[in-house]
């Protein structure tokens, strides 16, 4: 059966694991101290425009996303995220295990849907310091927002930057989930490159995992920040009453990241496994060659799912697509191709979810074509 149930169905690109059979009996140090870590972060500061940038390999995008926050948040904090966001609805509560909030707030609907408004995040912040008793509630401590987010919907930069800018303002960590970067930095639809997100974010992850690697995300800690944006100059500005950016601010030194990941059962002894898997999807654009290819059999996806006059939940500009179904025609087609179940649509319908990936061949989308 051809498969479009998510973009992690296959192993890893043929360039990663050639060069994992190729370095396999290479004698290594462990936990990314290893010849092939340093090389990939080297790669990974190149391609961000951040010489100075901190880059870390963990082993999968929910550990990444518990360590990130854990790292940033007092254990009074919470982390803002949207209605939608992963954090908040598929981590069967990694977030909270970690005695940590997620404070959901409504994200955008229709074309923007999942997407946190920056109007939204700044009415969220004030409400809660102008609130009397917010001393007695979780203190949003971090923005989480992920890029595509989990409908593969896309921030632009404007977008990016206004809610970096109230990030700034409140002197809270703006975090970028990339699990499924490559596709986002490489839709015909963006106007977000990877030296925007080093520049406009405090810490975000390139995701592995669903890019062509076995297993593993990239996690950047950026060193580029404009005076007028440092943290610093936040406790120069006005805010509301009981805004203290001293006690806010908390951000996680990177020099105890690595005690962090352990703790939480993301650092992996044999690192040089991460770290050969980056090194290759960065060398000679790999990582967004693929993550093109992606996007190139999504837009062959799409005009097949039109011209088949299929109904869109939502037409994605990244390698997700959408789309309602009939219990009927779930029935009929559930056993020819393979996909997710996204949600209820209505008593006689559901939203189901079809993605490509760096996999993606052009046999697989004749056989999406005849299924049909």
């Amino acid at each position: 059966m051809v498969s479009f149930e998510s973009d992690y169905i296959a192993g890893a690109h043929p360039k990663v694991l050639d060069a994992l059979v190729r370095t396999n009996l290479e004698a290594l140090p462990g936990y990314g101290s290893d010849c092939y870590c340093k090389s990939a972060a080297d790669k990974i500061r190149i391609a961000t425009g951040d010489k100075d940038a901190d880059v870390f390999f963990l082993v999968g995008g929910t550990q990444t996303n518990s360590v990130i926050i854990t790292s940033y948040l007092h254990e009074y904090d919470g982390v803002i995220a949207a209605t939608t966001g992963h954090v908040a609805l598929h981590e069967a509560g990694a977030i909270e295990g970690t005695g940590h909030k997620v404070l959901a707030i409504d994200c955008d609907s229709d074309e923007n849907y999942g997407k946190i408004k920056a109007s939204t995040l700044r009415q969220y912040l004030e409400d809660f310091y102008n609130d009397g008793n917010h001393e007695h509630m979780v203190a949003p401590g971090m923005v989480y927002i992920s890029h595509p987010t989990e409908y593969g919907t896309l921030y632009t930069k404007n977008e990016l930057t206004a809610i970096s800018g109230i990030c700034r303002e409140y002197g809270i960590p703006l975090f970028l989930d990339g699990a499924r970067l490559g596709y986002g930095l490489m839709s015909h639809d963006t106007d977000v490159t990877l030296e925007d997100i080093d520049r406009l974010t405090d810490v975000f992850y390139i995701g592995g995992t669903k890019v062509g690697a076995l297993c593993g995300e990239a996690v950047v800690f950026p060193r580029i920040k404009t005076p007028e944006s440092s943290v610093s100059d936040t406790k120069s500005k006005s805010h509301p009453a009981g805004f203290n950016p001293e006690f806010i601010w908390h951000a996680g030194e990177p020099s105890h990241f690595v005690t962090t990941s352990k703790r939480h059962g993301a650092l992996l002894a044999k690192g040089r496994l991460l770290g050969v898997q980056f090194d290759t999807l960065f060398t000679d654009d790999l990582y967004f060659e693929i993550s093109k290819h992606a996007i190139d059999m999504a837009e062959r996806m799409i005009q097949i799912f039109h011209d088949k006059n299929m109904r869109f939940f939502l037409e994605s500009p990244t390698n997700q697509q959408f789309i309602i179904l009939s219990h009927e025609e779930n029935e009929l087609l559930k056993d020819k191709i393979a996909y997710s179940f996204w949600q209820k649509f209505d008593e006689d319908h559901i939203v189901v979810r079809f993605a490509t990936s760096w996999s993606t061949t052009d046999a697989d989308m004749e056989a999406l074509e005849k299924a049909l």
